[in-house]
């Protein structure tokens, strides 16, 4: 019996141990993190293996080892295949399905060996929930790959089975796609949603909703702004992924966010409880795991109240306007150009970005998702600021 995801949950890219986002956080006080996360009233920890090649799994197993199994919910992601794949530097591991690496034919028993390994690290014998892990387009659209999680499953390793796309936004179609095809074996979708970044990711809730998928939503945070103390000039490390953002980033979202304060305001609770109530108010997600983050700073709030604020989140609802209002001011359609199918890419496939199918285009016509309308880069970014 699978014990369900909670409304809040705790992903070991957290702590910028694994991920350097802030502070990056040593073993002790990451493990009484999810200590205090458990206490606090998390019920729900997610876990990926190629996450430091399997020190994030271990790092879990050591803070929740002597904890009652079935009194917390366990989520991993296997799909990188740090084994016998070479990392190729900021591209990271190549994903099992290269077929440099193996054939279809070998699907299933690399996933049965990292499945296994990953569990033995995170010192338990099931998962309640496994994703597959930032899937190429194979992954989204293979029998091979998807009968080979659902032996998974027959075997008792994982209660229930999952897709996380990623690492960054995208992957429209291909998600639809693949919880079409799939349907009935995918219990999960994890997307990047959050009330500064609607878009892409609320277009696949409808598709998610009618083939009885749950979604977890992940950067809730938007990379640390929901959180108040990422402001305007604030000063990343050499070494932190949100460089990558497009300058001005922090200002344009920080003006939003003051948008956005007043409703904060009228329901007593932060701007981090303010995006992760939006986000559950959205058809199908029923669980939320930010980012939480350690900025340096003297200003700067201590990652443990982040998890109180977490832990602490109210049952409260939105109204209709409340929510409509906030989606208004996030609204950042069309702002960058996206992973997965997608009509600017030509050429030969990549890991993450490939061309449209025929398969990709028929999904987008029966959904009414215009690719080059719905899914290209049409704002320059300082039009995106505003």
């Amino acid at each position: 019996m699978a014990t369900q995801l909670t409304r809040t949950a705790f992903g070991m890219w957290s702590g910028g141990r694994f991920m350097h986002f802030g502070e990056p956080l040593p073993d002790d006080r990451l493990i009484d993190l999810i200590r205090l996360a458990f206490s606090k009233g998390i019920r729900t920890f997610l876990t990926a293996d190629v996450y430091g090649a399997g020190d994030a799994d271990l790092l879990l197993g050591r803070a929740l080892e002597g904890i009652a199994r079935d009194s917390y919910c366990l989520v991993g992601a296997i799909g990188h295949d740090f084994y016998e794949g070479q990392r190729d530097g900021s591209k990271g591991f190549p994903r099992f399905t290269n077929p440099a690496l193996r054939k279809p034919g070998d699907y299933a028993s690399y996933l049965r060996s990292a499945a296994e390994k990953s569990l033995a690290r995170c010192q338990t014998d099931r998962f309640d929930l496994l994703l597959l892990h930032n899937p190429d387009s194979t992954g989204y659209s293979s029998d091979a790959v998807w009968k080979g999680m659902s032996k998974l499953k027959d075997a008792g390793l994982t209660s229930q089975l999952g897709v996380a796309p990623g690492p960054a936004n995208g992957f429209t179609l291909d998600l639809i796609l693949c919880l079409e095809r799939f349907q009935g074996l995918i219990d999960w979708a994890m997307i990047i949603l959050n009330p500064l970044e609607p878009w892409p990711g609320s277009l696949c809730l409808p598709a998610a909703q009618k083939t009885g998928t749950k979604v977890i939503t992940r950067v809730v945070d938007y990379g640390g702004l929901f959180h108040d103390d990422v402001k305007p000039g604030h000063q990343f490390g050499p070494r932190d992924h949100r460089t990558f953002r497009p300058a001005g980033w922090v200002e344009a979202g920080s003006e939003k966010i003051d948008r956005m304060r007043a409703i904060a305001d009228v329901h007593g609770i932060t701007m981090l409880q303010l995006a992760c109530i939006w986000n559950l108010q959205q058809v199908p997600v029923q669980s939320v795991v930010p980012t939480l983050i350690q900025e340096s700073g003297a200003g700067a709030k201590p990652i443990e109240k982040k998890v109180a604020e977490l832990a602490s989140l109210p049952e409260i609802t939105l109204t209709s306007d409340e929510c409509a209002q906030i989606a208004e001011i996030g609204d950042n359609s069309n702002c960058m150009s996206l992973k997965g199918g997608s009509v600017e890419h030509t050429g030969e496939a990549l890991p993450d970005r490939w061309s449209l199918n025929a398969d990709l285009e028929s999904i987008a016509t029966r959904w009414r998702i215009d690719p080059a309308r719905d899914l290209a880069y049409t704002m320059h970014t300082a039009e995106a600021a505003r």
